[in-house]
């Protein structure tokens, strides 16, 4: 056994085959999954595993570079809004709005990989896309201008910026 180690076999192959801009969707237990999709059912009764257990140790095993999720998480679930800026904060990764049915008709279909809690907490559903190591790309001994997305989230992620969406 490996320590600090994703242990589920499903969910660590699933993130080591995530490149670039692929997408992983983190459910609530109710989110409608599209019928060919690549699940892995993390709920075990109403409740647990909890969603935000979930991304905290998503946060460890993956680069993110934008979390998308419904705009009412952050008026109407202010706390659930509060964790996950917490647990991005100094991640580099953005935050965007998307209404609960572009989640359902455009991420849901588009993800890779989707991990289904068993959260009851509505709208507790997260479009992660995947990121490269902002540091690792584009080093000064190659002499390549790095891209201005990941000067960006280079700076994001040095000045410990904790994500937000404007309303």
């Amino acid at each position: 056994m490996q320590p600090n180690r994703i242990l589920h076999p499903e969910l660590a192959r699933g993130l080591a085959q995530l490149g670039h801009t692929d997408v992983l969707l983190v459910t609530d237990a109710g989110f409608p999954i599209p019928r060919d999709a690549n699940v892995v059912n993390l709920g075990l009764v109403a409740g647990t595993v909890d969603v935000l257990e979930i991304l905290r140790v998503l946060r460890q095993h993956l680069f993110v570079e934008e979390v998308r999720f419904a705009r009412e998480v952050k008026t109407r679930y202010p706390a659930l809004y509060s964790q996950v800026q917490e647990i991005y904060t100094g991640s580099g990764a953005t935050f965007v709005p998307a209404p609960h049915e572009e989640l359902v008709s455009t991420w849901a279909p588009r993800a890779k990989m989707i991990v289904r809690s068993g959260s009851l907490t509505a709208w507790a559903n997260f479009a992660l896309v995947a990121s490269t190591d902002p540091f690792a790309w584009f080093r000064e001994e190659e002499m390549v201008e790095p891209l201005p997305t990941y000067l960006e989230r280079r700076q994001r992620i040095l000045r410990n910026v904790v994500p937000d969406f404007s309303d």
